[in-house]
């Protein structure tokens, strides 16, 4: 029965470290972590149709990295932006995302949807053309993750010309994975 249980136990953690590795994999492939989510979700079944969604999450503002300003190429007139959400597909939360962008340099229209909206900033700016610098991965919780995050990224994403649009932390949770749990 011991020894039951202990296979179970590896089977399901070498089943999480496949699983995770995959996740990066998936979001290195795209500089938009929203699309990534949404092929992820669609590609292990965790919700039909695999359309992404980003709830706010009130009272729990991280507060802004130390590098902010700099980071961003903020001058002394331009306002930062933030979004806190949980990204979801279908019922079940992927991620929950903190993200810092310089609302100059978006659109009035997408300013307005993102402060409206559920929809996810990745979709939102995609008209863009953004591309996604990583900044650092960790299997496991950044500052201001959930401690139960498997993966978290930081990430800058810019503009074509090279113009920092925002900053972004990201903590994907274990539902994210879409495993179903052994034994």
């Amino acid at each position: 029965m011991l020894l039951a249980a202990l296979l179970a136990v590896s089977a399901q953690g070498a089943a999480q470290g496949a699983a995770v590795t995959g996740l990066e994999q998936a979001l290195a492939a795209q500089d938009s972590a929203t699309a990534a989510l949404g092929a992820w979700c669609a590609a292990r079944h965790i919700a039909d149709p695999a359309t992404i969604a980003a709830t706010p999450v009130a009272g729990a503002d991280a507060l802004p990295p130390p590098d902010l300003d700099d980071t961003l190429h903020l001058s002394d007139t331009q306002p930062v932006g933030y979004r806190h959400v949980r990204l979801s597909c279908g019922g079940t939360v992927l991620s929950e995302a903190h993200n810092w962008y310089v609302a100059q340099r978006l659109t009035p229209e997408m300013n307005a949807t993102l402060a409206t909206t559920e929809t996810p900033f990745g979709k939102v700016t995609a008209p863009l053309h953004f591309r996604r610098e990583p900044l650092g991965a960790v299997r496991g919780a950044l500052a201001g993750c959930p401690a139960t995050t498997v993966l978290s990224h930081r990430a800058l994403l810019r503009l074509p010309s090279g113009e920092p649009l925002a900053l972004v932390v990201e903590c994907y949770t274990p539902q994210a994975l879409g495993l179903k749990a052994l034994g």
